[in-house]
């Protein structure tokens, strides 16, 4: 295939040039949405809805329960369908908490020091109840169990990855985007749980989906699972998949129908951490080589929002949601002069700046 033709079955795989009918079909169809970034992963979302959902509409949707967040691979924070959660720990949780190990043997954090504080947990949020990070942590320390520095964090991660809580509703805040959702007990919060046949395939399967054309590198690197465990996945799923290329390795699109394209606007602003662009083992597919590290993961991590004009990076932009800013205009910056129309830039963030004050 040329550059373009995977650049545009991605992004229709992405729901990008295809968008689902609601934020919650859009999460399913993403299985996880990177999203450490909170807003950042709600206009992810909502980037792959019909219309103009705004952030009231996506914030609606976690206090309905039809998303909710927690770390479900990499060590890193994603939005996925409460129904989709454990199964997706099951493969990817032990993996997260060995890679955590270290830290925790540091921080003092060994097994009796987890069995206290999830017993804690429970008591505390059982019955429906919910606390914010920081009411957790106050009570944690109630119940003698330290959270200075960075220890919270870790207590915090190692409950979700032992499927102990999530984060489900949003915490309100009037002056603002809320950054912070409230802690709640999986069990109580999630009615429903799926029970894929097999896991891995359907792991594999749901990212071809939602990412194709991709292959077992690009699931790898997504999922943080084994180089061997994603070419399972991928023999495993091969009935729900269609090799559309062999070089360097195979791609994938899924077998059956396509997400029908719509009328969509030729260049979008993407977030933080954008899936489109992440979520790959070989980036310069959508992106230049040269400009790679404009957009990052910089030194700290950061991973910078994207501007996409026809399926190619174009450029990155910059935002603030802290108190009193998040209605300041969005400021572009295109890696190459002309490379999209500055109306075509300024409609694309105006979407964006209707999204986060709406």
């Amino acid at each position: 295939m040329d550059a373009a033709s995977p650049r545009a079955e991605r992004l229709r795989s992405h729901r990008l040039s295809a968008p689902a009918a609601t934020v919650a079909a859009a999460a399913e169809h993403m299985l996880a949405t990177q999203a450490q970034e909170f807003w950042g992963g709600r206009w992810a979302l909502a980037s792959r809805t019909r219309g103009e959902p705004r952030l009231s509409d996506v914030d609606a949707a976690f206090d309905r329960g039809e998303v909710v967040r927690s770390w479900t691979m990499r060590g890193t924070i994603h939005a996925i369908p409460p129904r989709d959660l454990a199964w997706v720990l099951s493969l990817t949780g032990e993996r997260q908490g060995r890679s955590a190990a270290p830290v925790r043997r540091v921080e003092g954090i060994d097994e009796d020091v987890l069995t206290g504080v999830e017993a804690a947990t429970r008591a505390a949020l059982s019955g429906g109840n919910r606390l914010t990070r920081k009411e957790l942590a106050d009570l944690w320390e109630a119940a003698g169990h330290s959270t200075a520095k960075q220890r919270g964090y870790h207590l915090l991660v190692a409950m979700s990855l032992r499927g102990v809580v999530c984060q489900g509703p949003v915490v309100p805040r009037d002056s603002g985007p809320s950054r912070e959702q409230y802690l709640v007990l999986t069990e109580d919060w999630i009615a429903e749980s799926a029970s894929p046949t097999d896991p891995l395939a359907e792991f594999f399967a749901r990212f071809i989906a939602s990412h194709g054309p991709a292959g077992a590198r690009d699931f790898s690197w997504w999922s943080g699972l084994p180089l061997r465990d994603a070419r399972q996945g991928a023999a495993a799923a091969s009935d729900r998949l269609i090799q559309v290329a062999d070089e360097p390795e195979a791609q994938y699109i899924a077998a059956g129908a396509r997400p029908r394209r719509s009328p969509a606007p030729e260049v979008i602003a993407l977030p933080p951490f954008e899936e489109y662009y992440l979520s790959y083992a070989d980036r310069t597919v959508p992106c230049a080589p040269e400009f790679l590290a404009a957009i990052g993961p910089s030194m700290n991590g950061i991973v910078r929002p994207i501007l996409v004009a026809r399926g190619e990076i174009v450029g990155v932009w910059t935002h603030s949601v802290a108190v009193g800013r998040h209605a300041d205009d969005p400021v572009p910056e295109l890696f190459t002069p002309g490379a999209a129309t500055d109306e075509e830039v300024g409609a694309a963030l105006d979407r964006y700046k209707r999204f986060i004050t709406g």
